[in-house]
């Protein structure tokens, strides 16, 4: 699967590229030895953007809430799906196959407590990830490849409820503006706008911990050892958050180089008076750890024994949150052959079955940013070219 992966990822660069989308890059990142990181522009949204348009000018039928529920089988073979919709329930033929593409199971209960159970507590950032396809697969003869595996419990802060990043247009001409503005215009005239993004969607750098910041619940306790482990701690947290508390002196510490607040590896680092100014929704200053404790809504007496008891003595004081614990994703998918067709438990192919993305990841690990980007789309591609060059099912041809 790794070979697969490297062999092609320069290929769906190159394929997305010529549907229209827009990237930076290559921009480095460690530990990679070479600048390998491609940002779509002006966001991620425009990776949708332009596949929908594509898909659209092909003549796919795309089918808004509408849920498989079911895999039909034909003389042994994958024939198509059975769905629902809010009216009706429906059956669609597939021609020469089914590609499960409907992503992890991080959002399912019942999986991540047959094959995670230590973080079962722990939500999932994307929560419509509930894991049909591994379900559906497994029903017709596929099997779990490293399900045990995951991204996460990590910390990331509450996103804002709007931001205008999200509102842009994604066409082309507005990329090809922002790309030429990455590349040409100087640093401080780029630095707010590269800022938005770092600030809304990225993690606190454990550094904070290592100062001395502390993590806080809603009732002002101190749960954890913050330079351990703390993600799954804060999953078991009242309403599944907690809060960022520290004193003037790791505050100061955190305004330079090297200390960051968060960051987009190979695009910028966020410090706290990047925080200050394009979060304030999750940003608290107060004179005292009693205001402070009313800001974030916390007791606030509780809140100034805590803190005191860390060390935490020199005002002003901040809170930063809150922040919730979250699985990112899931990396146990069905196993899969290097066309990416179903594999079942002898390892055989499931005849008219492929799965692709997170569903399909057949034993991959991909650490490191946007390796599982380059997978989904990647794996995509390439089953969907298996695919229409099958033979046609039995069914769909008696049907027609």
């Amino acid at each position: 699967m790794r070979k697969v992966l490297v062999e092609n990822a320069a290929h769906t660069v190159d394929w997305l590229e010529s549907l229209g989308v827009t990237f930076h890059g290559p921009m480095p990142e460690a530990p990679h030895r070479q600048p390998r990181m491609h940002n779509a522009l002006p966001s991620a949204k425009a990776l949708i953007h332009h596949l929908r348009r594509h898909c659209l000018r092909a003549g796919v039928d795309i089918r808004l809430d509408t849920r498989a529920t079911g895999l039909i089988m034909s003389s042994g073979r994958v024939a198509g799906v059975e769905a629902e919709t809010p009216n009706d329930r429906v059956r669609i033929l597939a021609r020469r196959g089914v590609i499960l593409a409907s992503g992890d199971f991080s959002g399912s209960r019942d999986l991540k407590q047959r094959f995670l159970p230590d973080i079962t507590h722990v939500e999932a950032i994307n929560a419509n990830s509930t894991g049909d396809g591994h379900l559906m697969g497994e029903a017709v003869g596929g099997t779990f490849v490293n399900a045990h595996q995951c991204l996460g419990p990590h910390l990331r802060f509450v996103a804002p409820p709007r931001t205008w990043v999200g509102k842009l247009p994604q066409g082309r001409l507005l990329s090809k503006a922002v790309r030429g503005a990455l590349e040409h215009a100087p640093q401080w005239a780029l630095r707010p706008f590269v800022l938005s993004f770092v600030t809304t969607f990225l993690a606190p750098s454990p550094k904070l911990f290592e100062a001395g910041a502390i993590l806080i619940n809603i009732r002002g306790e101190r749960f954890t050892d913050e330079t351990g482990d703390p993600a799954s701690d804060v999953g078991r947290q009242p309403g599944g958050s907690a809060f960022i508390v520290f004193d003037a002196e790791v505050a100061e510490a955190f305004e330079r180089w090297p200390n960051y607040v968060s960051t987009a590896p190979g695009v910028a680092y966020a410090y706290l008076a990047d925080y200050r100014r394009n979060r304030q929704d999750i940003f608290h200053e107060s004179p005292t750890l009693e205001a402070l404790g009313d800001s974030i809504a916390v007791p606030a007496e509780r809140l100034a024994r805590t803190a005191g008891d860390a060390s935490l003595r020199k005002g002003p004081f901040y809170a930063l949150g809150p922040l919730k614990a979250w699985i990112i994703v899931t990396d146990g998918g069905l196993a899969v052959s290097p066309d990416h067709q179903v594999l079942s438990g002898e390892g055989r192919p499931i005849a008219g079955l492929y799965a692709v993305g997170s569903v399909g990841q057949g034993g991959l690990q991909l650490g490191g940013h946007g390796h599982r980007l380059s997978w989904a789309f990647t794996s995509g591609r390439r089953a969907g070219v298996a695919a229409a060059n099958a033979d046609e099912t039995p069914m769909r041809l008696a049907a027609a």
